[in-house]
């Protein structure tokens, strides 16, 4: 009789916890796996939204990997440049404010603010209100360098320049956000121990930085690395409104040649394929990231444990 009411208590447990993630399991089906499901469906398939789909098999692969496509390889150049330049410069200069924030300077609480109130500007309204900055003629940056006689560049409106441009905004709405606040609690994580051990074993700041802070931030580094590359991949709302992939494509990312397909084009299962392709990239990629972070990653708890 006592396991029969230990079982049932035991079920009953079990049903109140589903019960309590149903709606999550609910919203999870509806608007995540259902769309996933239903967009790798259509990926096989030619599909307008006028029509009905017509079966392709790997037709819409096919197309993307080869020279039907030639906006496709470009994108995925365009998207890689980005992230290339984007990545390491957005973890070095968050880094930075944070140490700069760690040491409890005086003001810190404002430098704080300052940093992180870019942050709170929606994308749409910085790429409006830089995209007037950069303006060649009538822009605030190329007025004062013309105040200092300096020839400033036309930004956004040239291919050569279009793509730092869009760096240099991304890298301002972003280098004081989550990711320094993420840096921040991980430079407070370090025992203050280690900083005097290597004090006495006459250690500089440089290498109290290279041989403590960073081993022992290491997992807070590869945090926000693996989230600061899927961030760069999935750029799109920065160029859709500050240069709508101008001038001559040289701000064109995958994620706007996804779009352009969709919504413009209506070229649905096409774009259903390309959304897949980017899934498995960034997927392949991910796991690669998991695999070498063994090797520069530092756990203390699991250090502790051998």
């Amino acid at each position: 009789m006592a396991r029969r009411g230990s079982s049932r208590r035991a079920l009953r447990s079990a049903i109140e916890g589903y019960l309590y993630i149903l709606p999550w399991i609910i919203g999870f089906t509806a608007f995540t796996l259902g769309p996933m499901l239903a967009s790798l469906y259509l990926s096989f398939h030619h599909y307008s939204v006028l029509g009905a789909p017509r079966f392709a098999g790997l037709d819409n692969y096919i197309q993307a990997l080869s020279a039907k496509d030639p906006l496709f390889w470009m994108s995925w150049g365009r998207t890689w440049g980005y992230a290339l330049i984007f990545v390491p410069f957005g973890l070095s200069i968050s880094l930075t404010l944070a140490a700069m924030l760690n040491q409890q300077l005086k003001g810190t609480v404002l430098y704080r603010t300052l940093f992180f109130i870019p942050t709170l500007v929606p994308v749409v309204a910085s790429a409006l209100l830089w995209r007037w900055m950069l303006h060649p003629d009538i822009g605030l940056v190329n007025y004062l360098l013309w105040e200092l006689r300096i020839p400033g560049p036309r930004w956004l409106a040239d291919p050569s320049t279009a793509l730092l441009a869009l760096v240099g905004i991304s890298l301002w709405a972003s280098v004081g956000g989550s990711r320094m606040i993420i840096f921040l609690a991980g430079l407070q994580g370090v025992p203050e121990e280690l900083y005097d051990a290597a004090a006495i074993d006459g250690a500089n700041w440089w290498q109290k930085f290279m041989n403590v802070t960073l081993p022992m931030i290491s997992p807070t580094i590869f945090f926000n690395l693996v989230l600061g590359v899927i961030g760069a991949l999935r750029v799109f709302s920065i160029s859709f409104v500050a240069t709508e992939g101008g001038p001559a494509y040289a701000t064109w990312f995958y994620m706007l040649h996804l779009y352009d397909n969709a919504f413009r084009n209506f070229l649905m299962g096409y774009a259903s394929a390309l959304a897949w392709m980017f899934f498995l990239v960034v997927l392949v990629l991910t796991m690669l990231q998991f695999k070498l972070s063994g090797r520069w990653v530092f756990y203390a708890g699991e250090e502790a444990k051998d």
